[in-house]
């Protein structure tokens, strides 16, 4: 495998991938609960004035300041040679769309809605797995993904006369979100977790970088910047926690818990912002959430996984 390295640097240790799944499961139930955390940072900031260009990229300054500072003094500049610079590359762009998209979408949704439309993540990951991965999905999957879209559709309920235009950009940061998850599986053991981070974070600053120049309205007072700071680091935590499990751990034993994220935020949502699960989000959460956890099962039963 070739690999991408700037002239006079020593390339980072890729560690390999272990079976730790314990490990692995905790460390996934933890990045969940940073990233209800993020989210929540996230609606406090653009509820409050801050454009959503300007609060992502002050997520991902923040995110690429700590990512700096924990990987430059133990490993120098090591941690930018790369393996896989292309899918480097075009993870990062996943992950920004993804991350510009959701906080636009909380910016007039409910958390509980927002979340469920996540929970889209494991159907669009399964069917991604067919151009990215090489895998086949046979029709008992094809199924449950169409099932799973009818859940969404009891949740969002676009014909009703309430419905809002930003749904679409919370599916649409589903769909980029699982083309980040799809990334990070394969360059699981290619890349180390400090190579991944820091491509993803310093990228999604240069690239979120001139549309917050153009629409810069900064951050007002100290809670602001405190709110800042805690999504930089909620985001580097959640991260680096998700891709040091998928090291660990195959993703499908993993999916399973991504669920857990729909308890936090179902509590961020109703006691920061009083706003409880609507009827709609309890009769088309539960139709989600089973669809994914077929994915799952079949999967499993299909690659005869423990």
């Amino acid at each position: 495998m070739a690999v991408w390295r700037i002239p006079g640097v020593a390339a980072a240790t890729t560690r390999p991938r272990e079976d730790r799944r314990g490990l692995a499961i905790g460390l996934m139930c933890m990045a969940f609960l940073m990233f209800t955390a993020l989210d929540t940072s996230a609606k406090l900031l653009v509820t409050n004035g801050v454009p959503p260009t300007v609060a992502a990229f002050l997520r991902y300054v923040g995110h690429f300041l700590i990512v700096s500072a924990m990987i430059v003094p133990i490993h120098g500049t090591r941690s930018l040679n790369s393996a896989a610079p292309g899918r480097e590359v075009v993870r990062a762009v996943f992950l920004c769309v993804s991350t510009l998209m959701n906080f636009t979408a909380v910016q007039y949704l409910p958390l509980t809605l927002t979340v469920t439309i996540f929970f889209t993540m494991p159907m669009f990951v399964c069917a991604l797995s067919v151009p990215f991965l090489g895998e086949k999905v046979g029709a008992r999957r094809w199924g449950a993904i169409a099932v799973g879209f009818v859940g969404i559709l009891i949740v969002t309920r676009p014909w009703a006369t309430d419905f809002h235009w930003a749904v679409l950009l919370s599916l649409g940061a589903a769909f980029f979100g699982s083309a980040y998850m799809t990334m990070t599986r394969m360059l699981a053991g290619v890349d180390s977790a400090n190579t991944q981070q820091l491509y993803a974070s310093s990228l999604a600053v240069l690239g979120l970088a001139p549309l917050a120049l153009w629409n810069w309205s900064p951050p007002e007072g100290l809670t602001p910047w405190l709110l800042v700071a805690a999504m930089g680091a909620f985001g580097w935590g959640g991260h680096q926690m998700i891709t040091v499990a998928h090291r660990y751990a195959p993703a499908s034993v993993l999916a399973p818990f991504i669920y857990l994220q729909l308890i936090f935020m179902a509590a961020s949502s109703w006691l920061v912002f009083d706003q409880p699960p609507s009827v709609w989000i309890a009769l088309g959460a539960p139709i989600v959430v089973g669809s994914g956890l077929y994915i799952w099962w079949r999967e499993r039963n299909l690659k005869g996984e423990a």
